[in-house]
């Protein structure tokens, strides 16, 4: 039997894989002061509703649960932060600075780089309405990538302003109840036969097309730009007013990152949402927030895709799926005396593996071969000595067994 469509197997080698994702997005994220946290996989499906519309519906994996209640499995995580925001805030000093990964899942359809499930990290600035928000959030993101051995040349976060177009909108006159509408079209303008979107857009085509060949200018964008160069990262963001993002909820600054070749989805994106914690909560909590959504489907293809990020990727894998130490059970008569030294290297907070039954010697010492082992201990005519062999080099030494755990402690330090 195969997984069901759209989900994943994760074999040690896939895990260790993820693993390493998810090290690099905690450790990045901590540098910048952001904590973690996470959510239930299981919300009310209201809650989802009263963020997107009925619509949503159709993208859930939802059903009646045995108290009769309407649920639905997490597509994203943003409206459970809106909820625990509401509910906590009074908890926390702002502004929030907080991170998770939360495994997500959406009932469409499998494509490239998009599954029924899939992991996220998810980074969001709460309480905090000021331009630098927005930068440190960018600078975040950039330095995410950059964590992956991705440079300038692999990746692009495109910078937009939604302000800048309900502006535009609201000097044509647009009505603004088809705001949201209008934004969807110009959001999708990109991926469609400009001839559609003419039609679509009627007499605004003229404007709107006039800024996406370049005419169009912010202040907002430029300074943002201009603030990531103090930190040496303007080489990474391009001013791109076709970004628009589709949601509703947004309301200044969004952001999308790109592969620079252009062959795969957007790598991860996000913006100023303002006003969604309030709408979430009933109006019973009001706070300015900006965050972003980074997936691991597109981010492993990308990794996968470029040379010089999957080798980091791959040594950090094989350095953290390494044992330090394997014994080698020479004479079976030994094997209390290495069981003995085993707990105690572990309890040293060494990775230590043996042989769980008798084993040839040749064959053990292959099994470390294979595990990536650093050194081997020998446990055999020697004893009470222990024979240490260190595997990059071949050097042997004997090392009576009381100072054992004190050599090897200084060796692989």
């Amino acid at each position: 039997m195969q997984p069901l469509p759209g989900f994943r197997d994760f074999l040690p080698d896939d895990c260790a894989f993820r693993n390493v994702i998810f090290s690099r997005w905690r450790e990045v994220c901590r540098s910048y002061g952001f904590v973690e946290w996470d959510g239930p996989i299981l919300e009310p499906t209201e809650l989802y509703k009263k963020k997107s519309g009925p619509e949503i519906v159709a993208q859930l994996f939802n059903f009646t649960d045995k108290g009769d209640r309407e649920v639905a499995m997490r597509p994203e995580l943003t409206p459970s932060l809106a909820r625990v925001v509401a509910a906590h805030e009074r908890e926390f000093r702002k502004p929030l600075k907080w991170f998770s990964t939360p495994q997500c899942f959406r009932y469409e359809k499998q494509q490239r780089g998009r599954l029924r499930e899939h992991y996220q990290l998810n980074c969001d600035i709460i309480g905090d309405a000021s331009p630098a928000a927005d930068v440190e959030l960018v600078a975040l993101l950039i330095d995410l990538l950059r964590a992956f051995g991705l440079t300038a040349n692999d990746v692009v976060v495109r910078l937009s302003d939604r302000e800048f177009w309900t502006d535009l909108l609201r000097t044509q006159n647009a009505p603004e109840d088809r705001w949201s509408e209008l934004l969807q079209m110009i959001d999708k303008s990109e991926r469609e036969p400009r001839e559609k979107t003419a039609e679509r857009l009627g007499p605004l085509a003229a404007p709107v097309f006039e800024v996406l060949d370049g005419s169009g200018r912010s202040d907002k964008l430029d300074q943002l730009v201009s603030d990531l160069a103090r930190r040496g990262l303007a080489e990474f963001v391009k001013v791109d007013l076709s970004i628009v993002r589709g949601l509703a909820y947004y309301t200044g600054v969004v952001f999308e990152a790109f592969d620079r070749a252009g062959k795969l989805r957007a790598i991860a994106g996000g913006g100023r949402y303002d006003n969604l914690i309030h709408q979430l909560s009933d109006g019973a909590v009001s706070f300015p927030a900006v965050g972003f959504a980074m997936g691991d489907v597109v981010l492993g293809e990308l990794i996968r895709e470029t040379p010089a990020s999957f080798a980091r990727l791959a040594k950090l894998v094989s350095v953290q799926s390494a044992i330090d130490i394997y014994l080698v059970v020479a004479k079976e008569a030994r094997r209390p005396d290495a069981l003995r030294d085993l707990q105690q290297l572990r309890d040293a907070g060494l990775r230590v593996d043996y042989p769980l039954t008798p084993m040839k010697v040749g064959r053990q010492f292959q099994t470390a071969e294979a595990i990536g082992a650093r050194v081997t201990l020998l446990y055999g005519d020697e004893w009470p000595a222990v024979k240490m062999k260190t595997l990059t080099n071949r050097e042997e030494v004997l090392i009576p067994n009381e100072e054992l755990l004190g050599r090897v402690k200084r060796l692989l330090s």
